[in-house]
C-alpha cells in the first residue's frame, strides 16, 4: 500500500509538471531570445532585407503574438479603464513579464503619443556594438529588423487591451531604444 501511494503520488507529479519554485527559467528565456532572432534572419531572407513584405511578416506574427500573450496575462483581472491605465499597465506589468524588467522612462505629450524607452532592451544586448563605427549602417539595419517583432508584439496587446495604435521604435546605441506609440 505504502508502495502504491509513492508511485501514485510519482505519476501525479509527473502529470502536473515540475513546481514553478524548483526550474530555473533561464532556458526559456534564452530560447524566446534565439527564435525572435531566428524568426527575424528567417523573414528577412526569404524576402528581400528591409523589403516591406519581411517587415509586414514579421509586426503581423508579433501582433498576434501580443494579443495572445496579453490575453493570457490579463485573464484573471478587471478591464483596465482608460488609456493611460493601459499604458501604465504595459509598462509595470507586461513589459516585465515578458521582459523580465519594467521601462525605464515613459513620456507623453497629452496628444496620443507615447514613448517608452529601455536602456538595456533584451533583445538588443548581444547586438550592443563592439566593433569599427565603420559598420555602424550595418549595424542599424539589423537593430531595426531586430525591433520590428518586439512592435508588432506591443501593437497586438494594446490593440487587444482596446487601444488601436501604430508602434514605431529606434535604436541609436544597442542595447537602448525607444517604442514610440501613436494613437489613431
Amino acid at each position: 500500500p505504502q508502495q502504491q501511494q509513492q508511485q501514485q503520488q510519482q505519476q501525479q507529479q509527473l502529470q502536473q509538471g515540475p513546481s514553478k519554485s524548483t526550474v530555473p527559467r533561464l532556458c526559456s528565456e534564452v530560447c524566446l531570445e534565439l527564435l525572435a532572432g531566428e524568426a527575424v534572419r528567417h523573414f528577412s531572407e526569404g524576402h528581400a532585407a528591409g523589403s516591406p513584405a519581411a517587415a509586414a511578416c514579421l509586426d503581423s506574427m508579433g501582433a498576434r503574438i501580443g494579443r495572445q500573450l496579453v490575453e493570457r496575462h490579463t485573464r484573471d483581472r478587471p478591464r483596465l479603464g482608460d488609456t493611460m491605465e493601459i499604458i501604465k499597465y504595459i509598462c509595470k506589468e507586461f513589459w516585465p513579464f515578458l521582459f523580465k524588467r519594467t521601462i525605464d522612462n515613459l513620456r507623453t505629450n497629452h496628444r496620443g503619443v507615447f514613448v517608452m524607452q529601455d536602456n538595456s532592451f533584451r533583445w538588443l544586448q548581444r547586438l550592443a556594438p563592439r566593433g569599427p563605427p565603420a559598420q555602424d549602417e550595418a549595424m542599424q539595419k539589423l537593430v531595426a529588423q531586430q525591433l520590428l517583432l518586439p512592435c508588432g508584439i506591443l501593437r497586438g496587446a494594446l490593440c487587444h487591451l482596446g487601444v488601436i495604435c501604430t508602434v514605431d521604435a529606434e535604436s541609436s546605441a544597442p542595447p537602448r531604444c525607444s517604442f514610440t506609440v501613436r494613437l489613431q
